[in-house]
């Protein structure tokens, strides 16, 4: 375990800003993180995972903890369901393909999202119509104040869309080290109704898909719209979808009579903020080294050497112009920093 000093966050986040850490530890054991945790010498501390839900807008005055634990485990087995355990470092998409692989099903919709297992609860992370809290068991964390581990179970993480206990009330109080999951051995439930995976599979002559060939679809639609982080600095989808009152939405309708929606409840419907933020103009906008992305209005990108506040600057006027013209407010799905 080696602290380094005024250390560059370019490689650690995939929007690729430049901005340095004070101080930075990368730590690959339990009791590294609780031996770091313990130092006195630095008072500040920032917790740092796989980098991908993040927007740096500055440089970080602390001692920036990197959570590089790993490894990947079958806890317990019966002849139908399987529970792995993933620890907190694992890179998220590796994972998804390391259960594909031993036809393990569950997280096949759930590929190619970028980041690591550590995050995907905090975010309850969600695509093509499955959910994080769908596999859900129970994760380890590490409580910062006490360093002593604590098991949150399902009930107690209180998942909602893009969000749980973490984000919440227990926000900044612990650090997720491994998470584990349920899925099944056989007789897959197989979700190909969300979005365009119907139309990939048939553009691959499948008729009846295995849960690899579902997860090849998904990544073959999320490939074509987002893009690559190793290419063009991005964090996926930068707001979440509003959930709006159908009153609301039905006002809107009489304007906007093409405006898509997905329903929630008897009272309430989502609207998806790429369509929003398209429809106000922004898809492909272009400030010289950022912008909004050509194919995905949800995705802001870093063309070369943008900064943080350049691009936070970009999300507030967006927010600001989808409310002037809908009277809706987007709420981002990356932490500003």
């Amino acid at each position: 375990m080696q602290i380094l000093d005024n250390f560059s966050l370019k490689s650690y986040n995939t929007f690729g800003i430049e901005a340095k850490a004070k101080h930075f530890v990368s730590i690959k054991s339990i009791e590294e993180l609780k031996n770091v945790l313990s130092l006195d010498t630095y008072r500040e501390k920032f917790i740092l995972g796989g980098g991908s839900n993040m927007l740096l807008t500055q440089d970080i005055n602390a001692l920036v903890i990197h959570i590089d634990l790993k490894g990947i485990e079958v806890v317990k087995e019966t002849d139908g369901h399987v529970e792995v355990k993933a620890y907190a470092g694992e890179n998220w998409h590796s994972f998804v393909q390391w259960c594909l692989a031993h036809d393990f099903g569950g997280l096949e919709n759930l590929s190619l999202i970028p980041g690591n297992v550590g995050s995907a609860p905090i975010q309850n992370i969600g695509a093509y119509g499955v959910e994080l809290k769908d596999v859900f068991v129970s994760c380890e964390t590490l409580e910062i104040a006490s360093l002593k581990t604590r098991s949150f179970k399902f009930d107690e993480c209180k998942f909602g869309y893009r969000e749980s206990i973490f984000k919440q009330e227990a926000k900044g109080k612990y650090i997720i080290t491994s998470v584990t999951f349920r899925l099944t051995k056989q007789d897959h439930a197989l979700n190909t109704q969300y979005g365009a995976i119907d139309t990939e599979l048939h553009k691959m002559n499948i008729v009846n898909p295995s849960i690899q060939d579902i997860s090849k679809a998904v990544i073959a639609i999320r490939q074509s719209k987002l893009p690559d982080p190793k290419e063009i600095g991005n964090s996926g989808s930068f707001f979440k979808n509003p959930i709006i009152a159908i009153e609301h939405f039905e006002k809107l309708k009489s304007n906007f009579p093409e405006m898509p929606s997905y329903f929630v409840s008897d009272s309430e419907v989502k609207v998806p903020a790429g369509w929003l933020i398209e429809t106000a103009g922004f898809k492909g906008k272009t400030l010289g080294n950022y912008g909004v992305h050509k194919k995905q209005a949800l995705v802001l990108v870093n063309y070369g050497s943008a900064n943080g506040s350049d691009i936070f600057q970009l999300a507030l006027l967006i927010q600001k112009t989808i409310y002037r013209i809908f009277k809706i407010h987007i709420e981002t799905e990356v932490n500003i920093i």
